[in-house]
């Protein structure tokens, strides 16, 4: 592992694009000439090496353009690597496709465990080079919207605010304050809805195109198998929605009857949401690097693994959380696989979400730490993207003890509210999913009848969403404009509803028997990618949501929590 110091330290050098081509090639050539299983995994470990430093350096350029998206050298940078990257991916391609016709399969299923394979065969099944100018131009559209929501400047109280800066009034405990922030929310997304309803809709033509290039009706099929989901479809993901819809919506809609009295209004407006309690939600009581410190605390206390992972986050520096101008609205937790080292970024604002990012993304981070130190190789360490949201939202249920370092008196208030939170994301959730189903079923609907279906899913699953009678625009549907997975990562964002089951059913886990819980959350973290889904909740002892009665026996304990604070 090459030596780390800080991550404004590490030097950028762009990947050699062409001599990725020529690596590949000769690769390739090694594995289909190899007569020895030791040449075949000479070849792996290569391939491991080489393609660590490349995709390091393409996570700096990723990190360093969102960090400041205004920066032209390292936007130039992502564009080269957005064009390049899809010319060498036949190469590659060539190479997965010489292991699964090796000789030597078994050994090689023997070794890393069958996984591997299935997933070198799962990658080579998602990619083909008629879709090479359509993954180059997918990724200049993508840029395009996540360039349009960064450069946000919105004034409001006196100050100019990017996406993340407004979204601390949403929770302003004068009423007046948070309509007034909710409208211009608004009317930046209505503002830019042509141009951002012209970007979706060349981003849904080109994914059917490439769904339709890789033999299937549409895209849909192609985006599951982005996904890397083997074991579980399209009818199973429905079956879930179904039970979301009768066992959460009707009890959201409880809470938020709930919390209609609680805060003194008659009805729940759009912009009354995220106020739980009348004199204001919880926040956090110091800045990002009291914040940080008092992170530090929690996870020595939690056990020595973490400690050991925050202490390495902090001295090498593998944070961005400051909102700054030009920085990509957004969060997220990415590898630098060079270093075995996580990197965590966000926005901080000032709201409940800034400690939520310091146990969110660092539950990436800390699964992402383990799994490097465990497996073997880095296509091990990145587990399926349905697991690997309960790492992330069972960390923040594990937080709940440590809540008064950050809240101090409000931490009991905190608790609440984000256990709150937790189930009323649920119902958005699966209306994002269900809105994608729809969406690249029909791939020819008009922006405006996009619109129109996500308008019928709010009514379906979000029965109690009313903007008011000023807010014309989210009104008819635009809500769906403002989530960046929608355009950026198709079919992800079903991963953050499956995993709250996971997470909830590690919360009971906890209640009941503190060390086997967190038993059963090691063997999750340190899996990685080794095992597919369902074997990895087998492994860490977890249910199946799309069983009967899954969602039912995940929600359960939160729910009986839930009413007896309302």
């Amino acid at each position: 592992m090459n030596e780390l110091k800080t991550f404004n330290q590490l030097q950028y050098e762009r990947p050699d694009y062409e001599g990725m081509k020529v690596f590949y090639k000769a690769l390739n050539e090694r594995v289909k000439a190899a007569k020895t299983y030791a040449e075949v995994k000479e070849c792996i470990l290569e391939e491991e090496k080489y393609s660590s430093h490349v995709n390091t350096m393409l996570v700096i350029v990723s990190i360093r353009h969102t960090v400041d998206t205004s920066d032209k050298f390292y936007e130039e940078e992502e564009e080269i690597s957005n064009r390049e990257i899809p010319e060498v991916m036949p190469y590659m391609q060539a190479f997965s496709m010489a292991l699964l016709e090796s000789p030597f399969k078994a050994e090689i299923d023997k070794e890393y465990g069958e996984q591997f394979l299935k997933a070198v065969k799962l990658s080579a099944e998602s990619f083909s080079e008629k879709n090479i100018a359509l993954l180059q131009e997918e990724s200049e559209l993508t840029n395009r919207y996540q360039r349009l929501t960064a450069a946000c400047k919105i004034p409001f109280d006196g100050e100019e605010h990017n996406l993340y800066g407004i979204m601390k009034y949403f929770s302003d405990p004068d009423r007046e304050v948070r309509k007034a922030a909710a409208k211009k929310y608004a009317e930046f997304f209505e503002k830019n809805d042509q141009e951002m309803g012209e970007i979706f809709d060349r981003l849904v033509k080109i994914r059917h195109q490439m769904g339709v290039n890789m033999g299937f009706k549409n895209f849909t099929p192609l985006g599951y198998k982005n996904q890397g989901r083997m074991d579980y479809d399209e009818k199973d993901v429905a079956a879930f929605r179904q039970q979301v819809l009768e066992e959460i919506v009707p009890f959201c809609n409880e809470l938020y009857q709930a919390q209609a009295k609680r805060i003194g209004v008659d009805k729940i407006k759009f912009y009354d949401e995220e106020l739980v309690f009348p004199d204001g939600n919880a926040k956090p009581i110091g800045d990002r690097a009291y914040l940080v410190e008092q992170a530090r605390k929690m996870y020595h206390d939690m056990s020595a693994e973490t400690g050991e992972f925050i202490d390495f986050m902090i001295e090498h520096e593998l944070m961005d959380l400051d909102n700054k101008p030009n920085k990509a609205a957004t969060g997220y937790m990415t590898m630098l696989g060079d270093y075995k080292a996580p990197f965590v970024y966000s926005c901080f604002n000032g709201t409940t979400g800034d400690v939520d990012v310091l146990t969110h993304e660092m539950g990436h981070a800390f699964a992402g730490y383990m799994a490097a130190r465990t497996q073997p190789l880095q296509a091990m360490w990145s587990e399926p993207t349905d697991i690997a949201e309960i790492h992330s939202m069972s960390m923040e249920q594990f937080a709940y003890p440590y809540a008064e370092l950050f809240f101090g008196d409000k931490a009991e208030a905190y608790r609440v509210q984000h256990l709150q939170q937790a189930l009323t994301f649920v119902p958005f959730g699966v209306a994002v999913d269900e809105f994608q189903h729809i969406i690249y079923a029909n791939p020819d609907l008009t922006p405006d009848e996009r619109t129109a279906v996500w308008h019928d899913l709010e009514k379906k699953y979000m029965p109690w969403r009313d903007y008011g009678e000023d807010n014309e625009f989210f009104s008819r549907g635009g809500w769906w404009y403002h989530k960046l997975h929608i355009f950026h990562y198709p079919f992800y964002y079903i991963n953050y509803t499956l995993t709250t089951m996971g997470a909830l059913e590690f919360k009971k886990k906890q209640a009941e028997n503190k060390e086997n819980c967190w038993k059963d959350y090691m063997t999750i973290c340190r899996l990685g990618g080794s095992l597919g889904y369902l074997d990895t909740l087998k492994a860490a002892n977890l249910a199946v949501p799309f069983e009967t009665g899954g969602v039912k026996r995940a929600v359960s304990y939160a729910i009986d929590i839930l009413r007896e604070k309302i």
